[in-house]
C-alpha cells in the first residue's frame, strides 16, 4: 500500500549535519512531486523544501536556503534532505509529503500522502 516512512532524525549540536530519508515503496517515485515540511513546537507547520520531477526543479523555503539540498533516488524509492550548518531554529519534526499527479511543487499544491514524522533536535 501507498506510504511514506521518514528517518534519520537525531539529536545533534549546531553546525552539525544530518540526511534525512523518505522511503516510498509503494510509490512509482518518479511520478510524484514531494515535500519536506516541518513544525516546531508553537509554530506552523512550515514548507521546507520540494522536489518536482514534471519540472526538474527543487525549491526551498528563504530560512533554509544554501545550508539544505533535496534528492531523489528514483530506484530506491527515496527523497532525500540533506541538512547542513544546523542550528537550533531548524528544531521540529519534519515531514515528507507526496503530491499526486505531480503539480510542480505549486504553493497552491496540496499533498496526498504524509509520512509520520522524524525528530530534529539542534542542541547544545
Amino acid at each position: 500500500q501507498i506510504q511514506l516512512v521518514e528517518s534519520g532524525g537525531a539529536l545533534v549540536q549546531p553546525g552539525d549535519s544530518l540526511r534525512l530519508s523518505c522511503v516510498a515503496p509503494g510509490f512509482t517515485l518518479d511520478d510524484y512531486a514531494i515535500a519536506w515540511f516541518r513544525q516546531a513546537p508553537g509554530k506552523e507547520r512550515e514548507g521546507v523544501s520540494c522536489i518536482s520531477s514534471r519540472t526538474g526543479s527543487t525549491y526551498f523555503s528563504e530560512s533554509v536556503k544554501g545550508r539544505f539540498t533535496i534528492s531523489r533516488d528514483n530506484a530506491k524509492k527515496t527523497v532525500y534532505l540533506q541538512m547542513n550548518s544546523l542550528e537550533s531554529e531548524d528544531t521540529a519534526v519534519y515531514y515528507c509529503a507526496a503530491d499526486f499527479p505531480d503539480s510542480g511543487c505549486l504553493r497552491s499544491t496540496i499533498f496526498d500522502y504524509w509520512g509520520q514524522g522524524t525528530q530534529v533536535t539542534v542542541s547544545s
